[in-house]
């Protein structure tokens, strides 16, 4: 190994380091265990956690297969009244986070709330099943979460050969019969990947399960940090969920060596869509709007009804606090995070050894990881070097106290380690576009490394760059676990707001941040429904 692939190994062990770290911690922590509390934790908590746990994703996971699956079927492979439209309106609910989801429909279908108001007024229904239960979140989550599924069985679905599909059908094979015998297992790996990003989103979801009351990991996290105050405790119930979540990473990373499970279509082969006329016609529609409409618009209604409501009381000095915190730190994380994905590319591609894709799959591990988790991670040797800092501080004669912690840098430091995989997924992908040959020519014509770097590279990766930073402005602006437990005093954000009012039952007052976040989430989906609209047209 030469010099120069020294120092790019050097840079990506750098920015790996990043996300190596807090993992380190949190599984050294295992052996060193705050015995009273964990028993604590073992004989009252633990045992309905991992209940909680273990039926919210297996809940969530049946809804949202059962929901992608035939919204891609039905969009992918048949036409019916609608299709164009749904094809990528189905998108739409990636913009509103699980957690406004949740207090969206907890608003309207609490004892409290707008519907069994209105069904005890008008019907006189007195009993209605209480939506702060199993029931309720996993039908939220699911709701939130179908569009991961619904993306990767549809590009599934559309790479499958028509011919297939036909041949199966002169076998004898009814449409349902080929659906399930031949097209379901087709579509498998995309299944799959969909589903295990929908589980990891599932194990790290806080704002969701906190309003609904229901505990799993993160709220317990979260309550042995913040109620009794025991760091060392939360980090070792935090590396029993890293745990679980290597291993569906270890389940996603076999799912994606079977790609080759898929029957592509030959190029330049036109896919005929089977027809559905009649009662299929009506029924193929009907599902379409109803999810729609469940999971998109009858929420954006009621968060405007909200925001028209109370605009004047909310929309204040103190709103556009919130709304300069969020912006300013989605910016600089934005900035980091793509300058570090930019280096992490770089490098890579001037040494793309086994151990440098060692140490970028390493650096991209930290958007599997919940936001709760890495806040433990990041903070536990963060409160470390303050003690060592405030034991040298003393003994020089100067006053102790807190120096890095509960400081922007802890939280940049959070960001980049959750979101790095986020932005370094489009460099990646702009900079295999950029032939070798390029970097020749640049050569020859004595451009330095520099010189190559801003004047060739940089501006054919332009369209990667803007995508990365919008994407991870937007990851990060939405990040509500994160922002909580590492933010400075007073650096409230729109997340932090939103559930801070929904917490204290204030549904309206909620809904302005909310409408604010879903209104600047719509962007990177309006980018995706093109994508989408040109793949089904």
């Amino acid at each position: 190994m030469n010099l120069k692939q020294v120092k790019n190994h050097w840079v990506a062990f750098s920015i790996a380091t990043i996300t190596l770290v807090p993992i380190a911690i949190l599984l050294i922590s295992l052996f060193n265990p705050d015995q009273e509390i964990l028993n604590h934790l073992w004989q009252y908590v633990l045992p309905e956690v991992l209940v909680n746990s273990f039926w919210l994703v297996i809940g969530v996971s049946v809804g949202v297969t059962f929901i992608g699956v035939t919204l891609a079927w039905l969009t992918s492979m048949c036409d019916y009244p609608g299709r164009r439209f749904y094809s990528w309106a189905l998108l739409l609910p990636l913009s509103l986070p699980a957690y406004i989801m949740g207090f969206i429909w907890i608003g309207m279908l609490d004892f409290t709330g707008v519907i069994p108001l209105w069904l005890a007024d008008v019907w006189g229904v007195q009993l209605f099943p209480p939506i702060r239960s199993r029931w309720g979140v996993i039908l939220v989550m699911t709701l939130a979460f179908y569009p991961y599924v619904y993306l990767t069985v549809a590009a599934a679905f559309r790479g499958q050969s028509h011919q297939i599909i036909e041949a199966a059908q002169t076998l004898g094979m009814t449409r349902i019969r080929a659906f399930f015998t031949v097209s379901l297992p087709m579509a498998y790996p995309g299944i799959m990947a969909g589903l295990l990003l929908t589980m990891m989103e599932t194990l790290a979801d806080f704002g969701t399960v906190t309003l609904f009351n229901y505990n799993t990991f993160t709220t317990v996290i979260y309550k042995t940090w913040f109620s009794l105050f025991s760091l060392q405790a939360a980090s070792q119930l935090a590396s029993f969920l890293l745990l679980f979540v290597f291993i569906i990473v270890l389940l996603e990373s076999y799912s994606r060596s079977r790609k080759s499970y898929h029957a592509k279509s030959k190029a330049g082969s036109s896919l005929h869509r089977i027809k559905l006329k009649g009662w299929s016609a009506f029924l193929a529609s009907a599902w379409s709007a109803l999810i729609f409409s469940l999971a998109f618009v009858i929420p954006m209604l009621q968060l405007i009804l909200w925001v028209t409501s109370t605009h004047a009381q909310d929309f204040d000095s103190r709103y556009f606090d919130f709304v300069w915190h969020t912006l300013f730190l989605s910016a600089i994380a934005t900035i980091l995070i793509v300058g570090l994905s930019l280096l992490l590319g770089y490098a890579q591609r001037n040494s793309p050894t086994l151990a440098m894709r060692g140490l970028c799959k390493i650096a991209t591990l930290g958007y599997a990881l919940p936001g709760a988790v890495l806040a433990v991670g990041i903070y536990v040797p963060v409160a470390w070097l303050d003690n060592q800092m405030t034991d040298v501080a003393i003994y020089f004669g100067g006053e102790g106290g807190q120096i890095l912690g509960g400081t922007l840098a802890v939280m940049m430091l959070a960001y980049c380690a959750r979101f790095i995989a986020v932005g370094f997924g489009p460099v990646e992908s702009g900079l295999a576009y950029i032939s070798p040959s390029i970097d020749e020519v640049a050569q020859s014509l004595g451009a330095s490394k520099k010189k190559k770097l801003f004047h060739v590279h940089i501006p054919m990766l332009r369209v990667s760059l803007i995508t990365a930073a919008v994407l991870t402005f937007i990851d990060v602006m939405k990040e509500l676990p994160i922002s909580l437990m590492t933010r400075p005093f007073g650096w409230d954000t729109l997340a932090i707001r939103v559930f801070e009012m929904v917490s204290e039952g204030q549904w309206e007052r909620a809904a302005l941040p909310a409408i604010t976040i879903v209104g600047v989430g719509l962007l990177p989906i309006f980018y995706l429904m093109r994508k989408a609209d040109h793949a089904y047209s």
